[in-house]
């Protein structure tokens, strides 16, 4: 059910407590921060940027809960448009634990690698714009979840995974309550614009470091060993059809690397690799019912199709096995 908790806010409202946030990143729906609720304290999971704290907090306030029951706050990894707002939001909640993968807790307790490297890419007024102040969290805040160890939100039993493929410093969450996954960027991207009668239109995700397509694909093989019902993707909602919806990642998440070996010596080989990947999304969305012209298509793609050659490209250089 989608409720528009205020006037900019949206939420989606599922059974289990489960709400999605619209985190306000960028454009609508584009990533989501969740609330996981039970009786005595909420979780939220995912944050969005510095901005986005308030937007949660918003939410809470008007499901008639009040930001003092949030117990944990959970990132699945440490990108910032899943944790950039990690240190505002837990500054407002100092009752609140943080956690994070073993990989990416220090990068929160201590974020001026992650500024440092995200201001080199974007330019300091980009940077600003997307994200604000990246913000510390003390160490003794921040609690580290391995691979199979579980947190109770509340009584409510939460699982977690390692999930490399996207990034080494990430993992994904069970709830058993609601049989669903909290995936990150593991389960790749769906976004709501791009549903069709079809259902569901779904595509890989890479990172501009760490991608490993074989890695990937074990994670999300792993996640379907739960026989899951639902998907909850940060970009953006929950997904079901997870049977054909993983088939058609992990074929695209194969088509990457073909697609990057095919094009390794390529003299033009970035302009090549996005070109041929926006053709590709273009063809399968077409394909899938999508109604959108090409121009509303292209800008649709346009950010993931630039992030994707660069996860490629990485790969190619530094990440693959020879």
């Amino acid at each position: 059910m989608n409720k528009d908790m205020s006037d900019c806010i949206t939420a989606l409202e599922y059974p289990e407590g489960i709400v999605a946030i619209d985190s306000g990143m960028v454009r609508p729906q584009m990533a989501a921060c969740y609330l996981l609720e039970t009786d005595s304290a909420i979780a939220v999971i995912e944050t969005g940027n510095a901005a986005s704290a308030q937007r949660i907090l918003d939410v809470v306030r008007r499901r008639g809960r009040e930001p003092d029951e949030i117990s944990h706050v959970i990132v699945t990894h440490v990108h910032l448009d899943h944790a950039g707002g990690a240190g505002t939001l837990m500054s407002l909640l100092p009752q609140a634990t943080l956690v994070a993968h073993p990989y990416g807790a220090r990068h929160v307790i201590d974020p001026s690698k992650l500024e440092a490297s995200a201001r080199a890419v974007y330019g300091d007024e980009k940077f600003d714009e997307m994200y604000g102040a990246l913000v510390p969290v003390a160490e003794d805040r921040v609690r580290v979840m391995e691979d199979g160890e579980r947190l109770s939100v509340g009584g409510r039993p939460l699982q977690f995974m390692d999930a490399p493929g996207h990034a080494r410093h990430h993992f994904t969450i069970w709830d058993e309550q609601s049989r669903g996954w909290f995936t990150g960027d593991t389960f790749g991207i769906s976004y709501r614009e791009l549903d069709s009668e079809n259902g569901a239109f779904i595509f890989p995700t890479t990172t501009p470091i760490q991608f490993d397509p074989d890695a990937l694909q074990a994670s999300i093989d792993r996640m379907l060993q739960k026989n899951p019902e639902h998907m909850y993707l940060t970009h953006f909602g929950r997904v079901s059809e997870l049977d054909r919806l993983a088939d058609e990642l992990k074929a695209d998440v194969r088509w990457f690397a073909e697609l990057g070996l095919s094009m390794e010596e390529s003299a033009n080989r970035t302009r090549d690799i996005e070109n041929a990947m926006m053709e590709h999304f273009l063809q399968r969305s077409r394909a899938h019912g999508v109604m959108h012209d090409e121009e509303t298509s292209r800008e649709i793609f346009a950010g993931d199709v630039v992030l994707n050659t660069q996860g490629i490209e990485f790969w190619l250089d530094h990440g693959r096995k020879r």
